[in-house]
């Protein structure tokens, strides 16, 4: 897949003939220097951005050839966002925030399904206040339900802990890692090894090109390999071991411990992106 931006002569490539799949199931983290195409490729494959050339294939449907109509239904049902940004309206409680999706997609949503969805989170006895009432991180907990309620294929996170305290952070990221057992895909592009640890992989870009991939990474490993510049590792030269686990989340109801083993070469692919049709 490849995205370019701009007009004859001054023509960018933010992505350069990059191919991936992500399988059903699993956490990808994508990481990267500013510039890398990080944002790019999450809003290609989320369909909020139209690739150049190639191809995005979410199961068997193909994103690049839906209209913005359809674009616009499959974004509601089939997938969920977290952002930076909590994008909370602070005049609603945090139940009728998580309640707006549903909302959106024309459904006449059931007090279960809403109070369901922050009970994922911990947040249920939190259902009636608003976010103004709300510490950040309970604040990005009601987004993740919000994302949760239409019982997504895949999250999308965007430096989902970037404004949050490290104590929180690891919360939101236990959730994240938590919604994998579900059968739930989530991708996910950050800057902090610490959060990157708690994914089953993750992608190196640079200059719009994955340069280098790691799995069942520790934080330590990652920052290493951020601070060589995420140089391709040698075919002769595979990487050492991971432990067993990724760090656990604090013991809570609301943040899960990162499971022991993984068993995601073995699932369907749920994410496919390619110059041409990945085989799911």
């Amino acid at each position: 897949m490849t995205r370019s931006y701009g007009r004859d002569g001054s023509t960018v490539k933010a992505l350069d003939d990059v191919s991936l799949t992500m399988r059903r199931g699993t956490f990808t983290a994508v990481m990267g220097p500013s510039g890398s195409g990080k944002s790019t490729l999450l809003h290609c494959v989320a369909g909020l951005d139209r690739p150049t050339g190639g191809r995005v294939l979410l199961g068997d449907t193909d994103l690049t050839g839906l209209s913005e109509a359809r674009l616009t239904r499959l974004r509601r049902g089939r997938i969920g966002f977290v952002f930076q940004a909590f994008n909370l309206l602070p005049s609603l409680t945090a139940a009728q925030n998580v309640a707006l999706p549903l909302r959106l997609a024309g459904r006449r949503p059931r007090k279960a399904e809403v109070l369901h969805a922050l009970d994922q989170v911990g947040l249920r006895g939190r259902a009636g206040h608003r976010p103004g009432e709300l510490s950040g991180g309970q604040q990005q907990r009601v987004a993740v339900a919000r994302a949760l309620v239409t019982r997504p294929e895949v999250l999308f996170g965007d430096e989902p802990t970037g404004a949050l305290d490290s104590t929180a952070g690891r919360v939101v990221l236990g959730l994240l890692r938590a919604m994998t057992d579900e059968g739930r895909t989530v991708i996910m592009v950050t800057h902090d090894p610490v959060a990157a640890s708690f994914a089953d992989r993750v992608v190196f870009l640079a200059d719009g090109r994955i340069r280098d991939e790691l799995d069942a990474p520790t934080a330590e490993r990652v920052a290493a390999r951020m601070a060589a510049g995420a140089a391709p590792a040698s075919p002769s030269a595979p990487s050492a071991p991971a432990s067993p686990s990724a760090p656990s989340a604090p013991a809570s109801p609301s943040a899960p411990s990162a499971p022991a083993s993984r068993t995601a070469s073995a699932a369907p692919s749920v994410l496919s992106v390619s110059p041409a049709v990945v085989p799911c």
